[in-house]
């Protein structure tokens, strides 16, 4: 193994024990923290179900551009909702969407806005400009809109064992104008 390999593994097992004490600090259950890991390290929304545990992540992005400079970066915002319950939906949007479970996309049904309640909400706040990931609680119920509202139906479809299904982006018809 190189230096370079050796610092890299140093680097992230460090980072790994920071965020096993901080998940500690939370006093949650590990297992209900995996969904803001994924989305973290993987980007997207996540679900995960155990017999006793729902949780689900919805991420947000939040661009900050300061225009004097003409710099900025991008803020996630990842929201832990613990055991989640949709407590009222609002519109309906038709939208192309791929699951990761399916091959291709498809023509979905989602609601515009949605208000969810939780046994436990955390926001996980990743900042690219000062490099950290500031954790906190919070208290619901909590509204989402546009595409977070579109992540959390579908989370929520995963948690209760359903799957949408609709028209294949090969139904569409090309129209030249």
């Amino acid at each position: 193994m190189d230096y370079s390999e050796y610092d890299r593994l140093k680097k992230q097992l460090s980072f790994n024990l920071k965020e096993e004490n901080a998940i500690r600090s939370l006093n949650i259950q590990p297992d209900a923290f995996l969904p803001v890991l994924f989305s973290l390290k993987f980007g997207g929304d996540w679900s995960f179900k155990t017999r006793d545990l729902e949780a689900l992540a919805v991420k947000e992005k939040i661009t900050r551009y300061h225009e004097d400079k003409k710099e900025g970066y991008t803020l996630e915002r990842v929201t832990l909702l613990v055991n989640p319950r949709v407590t009222d939906t609002e519109g309906r949007i038709l939208r192309l969407e791929k699951c990761g479970n399916k091959k291709e996309r498809e023509l979905v049904e989602r609601p515009y806005r949605v208000e969810l309640q939780a046994d436990d909400i955390i926001l996980a706040e990743l900042n690219p400009g000062s490099m950290e990931i500031v954790l906190k609680r919070m208290e619901g119920p909590l509204f989402f809109e546009g595409s977070a509202a579109y992540g959390v139906s579908h989370e929520m479809e995963h948690l209760e064992g359903l799957e949408t299904s609709g028209k294949y982006l090969w139904e569409f018809n090309y129209r030249v104008e």
